[in-house]
């Protein structure tokens, strides 16, 4: 670590979206006195909305930082990154392509001690290039930037999708209220979840693993099932049956060939696979930590009662 850097182990979290401020919770939850050394980046001008992220941040006591990172240079971001011991990004496919590659540039050049990229999803190295989703190879190619050096640590948390995007209707996978639940492929294709409130604090509990946790893939899991599985979740919730529908390989790949700009179409197709977007929760750094983490039965639940 360059002896420039700030002993105390400032940590720069960009982005405080769904999972920025779940990760900014989980971190102050593994340690209540450190919001000081906090800081979040947050685009440079805010709307209303902004706003109250930004008074939401400072009652907490985080420090902002601004920056753009679709418009700004490597160089530029560098320089925003380098009084910092570890950069967490919580920023995704917002930016565009090549923004990931981008960040990642900026935090080697920087100097950045530790460094958690935005890999909070599926298997990048089974998926590996030409998934059908292009955004995913860039993240193939973030891990080959990180391993091509060895100056910055850095760790990668692989979640799977988000649980609450399993359930968003533009996807498509789930619609409760028509009870009906599609499958990408097959039904025996797997798909691993995790919530956003479980990433952030697993996040946490990775960075503050002894012995350290470095140049490592983490595997965390909410849940992993087959979309057939799926569907008895959701029956079991509804209490009534489901209407079941098979979204085959060939009708998959041709909504995307009809459709080439449209992402959540191209996303299905990502997913429709049987391996690198599921492994065994039994497996996971949550699992043999001990850590309580939550169920697709538990979040519907939680949803209920919300």
């Amino acid at each position: 670590m360059p002896e420039t850097k700030n002993p105390a182990a400032t940590t720069l979290v960009i982005g405080a979206g769904e999972l920025g401020l779940a990760v900014i919770n989980g971190l102050l939850e593994q340690n209540p006195e450190g919001a000081g050394s906090i800081s979040v980046l947050l685009r440079p001008a805010a709307d209303a909305a902004g706003e109250q992220v930004d008074r939401q941040l400072q009652d907490k006591g985080l420090q902002i930082v601004r920056g753009d990172l679709a418009t700004e240079t490597v160089d530029g971001l560098a320089a925003i990154f380098a009084p910092f011991h570890t950069v967490i990004c919580c920023t995704g496919f917002v930016g565009g392509p090549g923004t990931q590659r981008k960040i990642t540039k900026a935090v080697l050049q920087a100097g950045v001690e530790r460094y958690v990229p935005w890999q909070f999803g599926v298997d990048y190295d089974v998926v590996g290039h030409g998934s059908g989703q292009p955004v995913f190879d860039g993240q193939a190619d973030v891990r080959d930037i990180l391993r091509g050096q060895s100056a910055t640590e850095w760790v990668i948390v692989s979640t799977g999708m988000f649980t609450s995007f399993l359930f968003e209707p533009a996807f498509g996978l789930v619609d409760l209220e028509r009870s009906k639940v599609h499958a990408l492929g097959s039904w025996d294709n797997r798909l691993t979840v995790t919530t956003s409130d479980d990433i952030g604090r697993l996040t946490a509990a990775i960075l503050a693993h002894e012995p350290r946790i470095r140049d490592e893939v983490v595997y965390v899991a909410g849940d992993t099932f087959s979309y057939a599985q799926l569907a008895d979740m959701v029956e079991g919730h509804l209490g009534r049956d489901a209407e079941r529908v098979l979204w085959d390989m060939d009708r998959l790949r041709s909504e995307v060939a009809s459709h080439p700009d449209d992402g959540m179409r191209k996303y299905r197709l990502a997913f429709a696979r049987d391996t690198g977007v599921a492994w065994n929760k039994e497996q996971t750094f949550n699992a043999a930590q001990g850590i309580e983490v939550v169920d697709v039965p538990a979040w519907l639940d939680q949803r209920k009662a919300a």
